[in-house]
Formats: C-alpha cells, sequence, structure tokens
C-alpha cells in the first residue's frame, strides 16, 4: 500500500494551460473569505493572466477593495474567466475580460489601449500572466517554446508597461510577479526559472526609474501555490508531492498570496519600491 502523500492532492494532468474548475481540489481563491477595506477604491486594475489561480484571487481581492478590474487571459481558459468576470461584477465593480495570448507587442499594445478606452487611465499593472513546461534536459527544449516562454513571461512585461505608462497617473503602482523559482530553479523548469530571474532584474531596475513620477513597482515571488500551471506543465505524480518541501509543509492556497497584491497595490505599501516580497511558505528569499 503506498504511503499517503504529504499534499493530500490525487495524481492529476491536464492540457495546458489547464482549468481550475477541473483541478482536484479546486484552488480556493477567497471567495468565501476575502473581505474588502476599501484600499483600492475607484481604481482601475489590469491583471494579466486573471483567469485562475493567483490572477483571479488578485482581481477578486481588488474588487472587494473597490477598484475596477480589467483581466487577460487565453481563449482555452474562457470558462475560467467567466467565473472571474462574475465574482468581479457580484463586487459591485466594473470588469473588462480580454482574451489575449501576450507573446507579441501588438497584442500587449491592444490590451492597454482596451483599458484605457474603457475605463480612461490605469493605476494599478498586475504583471501574472506566464507560460510554464518542464522539460527532460537543456538539450529536449525546442526552440519555438523557448522562445514564447520568455516572449510571455519577460517580453511582455516590457510592452504592457511601456504601453500603460502614459496613461498612469502619480501614485500608481506596477506588481510583477516573479518566483521562488528565480532563486531556487528546479533545472526541468529551467526556460521558466530563467525568466523569473529576469523579472527580479526587471522590477528593480524599473522601480529606480519610475520613482521620479510617482509610480511604485515591487514583486512577490510565490512558492509552490496550487493553481492549473501544475497539472498542466508537470508530470502528474508531482500533484501529489506538491509544495511538501516547504518549511509549512504544504502547497499555498491563491487566497494566501493576493493580500500581498494589495499591499503593494494600495496606499498601505506607499514606501515600498523595488522589492520583491516572498509568499513561499517559509522558504527563504536570498
Amino acid at each position: 500500500m503506498a504511503a499517503a502523500n504529504r499534499s493530500g492532492f490525487p495524481r492529476q494532468a491536464q492540457e495546458h494551460p489547464g482549468l481550475e474548475r477541473e483541478m482536484r481540489p479546486e484552488p480556493d481563491y477567497g471567495y468565501e473569505t476575502y473581505r474588502g477595506h476599501g484600499r483600492l477604491r475607484d481604481k482601475v486594475a489590469l491583471v494579466t493572466g486573471g483567469d485562475s489561480g493567483i490572477g483571479r484571487a488578485v482581481c477578486l481581492a481588488f474588487a472587494r477593495e473597490g477598484a475596477d478590474v480589467a483581466f487577460t487571459y487565453l481563449e482555452s481558459e474562457e470558462p475560467d474567466a467567466r467565473e472571474t468576470a462574475r465574482v468581479v461584477r457580484e463586487a459591485d465593480r466594473r470588469v473588462l475580460s480580454l482574451p489575449a495570448d501576450l507573446h507579441t507587442e501588438a497584442t500587449c499594445r491592444q490590451v492597454v489601449e482596451s483599458v484605457v478606452r474603457e475605463f480612461g487611465r490605469v493605476d494599478v499593472v498586475v504583471n501574472n500572466a506566464a507560460y510554464q513546461m518542464s522539460f527532460d534536459g537543456i538539450e529536449s527544449i525546442p526552440a519555438d517554446q523557448l522562445e514564447h516562454t520568455f516572449r510571455v513571461n519577460i517580453l511582455a512585461m516590457f510592452w504592457i508597461c511601456q504601453a500603460a505608462l502614459p496613461h498612469m497617473p502619480a501614485g500608481g503602482s506596477i506588481v510583477n510577479v516573479t518566483s521562488i523559482q528565480a532563486y531556487e530553479p528546479t533545472p526541468e523548469l529551467l526556460p521558466y526559472a530563467t525568466t523569473k530571474g529576469a523579472i527580479v532584474t526587471f522590477t528593480k531596475g524599473l522601480a529606480q526609474e519610475l520613482a521620479s513620477r510617482g509610480i511604485r513597482v515591487n514583486a512577490i515571488a510565490p512558492g509552490p501555490i496550487w493553481t492549473p500551471i501544475t497539472p498542466a506543465s508537470r508530470a502528474p505524480e508531482k500533484s501529489e508531492t506538491f509544495g511538501t518541501n516547504t518549511p509549512l509543509g504544504r502547497p499555498g492556497q491563491p487566497v494566501e498570496v493576493a493580500p500581498a497584491f494589495v499591499l503593494l497595490a494600495s496606499d498601505d505599501g506607499s514606501y515600498i519600491s523595488g522589492e520583491i516580497l516572498g509568499v513561499t511558505g517559509g522558504r527563504p528569499l536570498p
């Protein structure tokens, strides 16, 4: 008889990019528990990759904190995107759902133009969308997947920020999503981990540039968080022990990451810029 796994999650796999509603258990994004306190009242937020996982938790939290929310998603993620849009509307905030694959500059600019056309400005940008896939070794990484990973994970951040900044007022905030992988890379996730390291540098450099404009730039570095990217990009058996290498001994849930985004997006974080905030279950960042 096999020993029980500490994560308590069954072995599972999905086709990329995966759907939250097909995960067992479904991730907890805070629907039953997150309570807002008006920290983002009447702000306009753009969240890339907002259909599921951390992105959905952020959209929910921002809406319940009083923000209008625009978010991007892949067309194949439409079922999850509908749920995100529903919970934002349920919080009595406006929502703009944007199907978009952010691998080109033109698409990134169109996304920002749509947000500005709908809401008039952008107060908060959350660069969350990412592509992850596992490989047997560096020699097995196809050139097209390597390029796609860099386009979605790092180039899109440049393009989204370039398009959004002319429409961001002083007091605005950019929150990027890096990862514990930037500091403790798993070899099978080498392309993904490499882009996450680049995001750390991007965040620290851009924060210095934009400080004089009153715009803060920070990043969140999640550890193992239970989202569709795991069953959609790694071997099925990885689900069984996912997150057990943390001091807390378990994976995190998206709802446990969202408050960090609220801190960095709101005036509660008004003197924080150029920082990488770890939400890692106790695994230290350097």
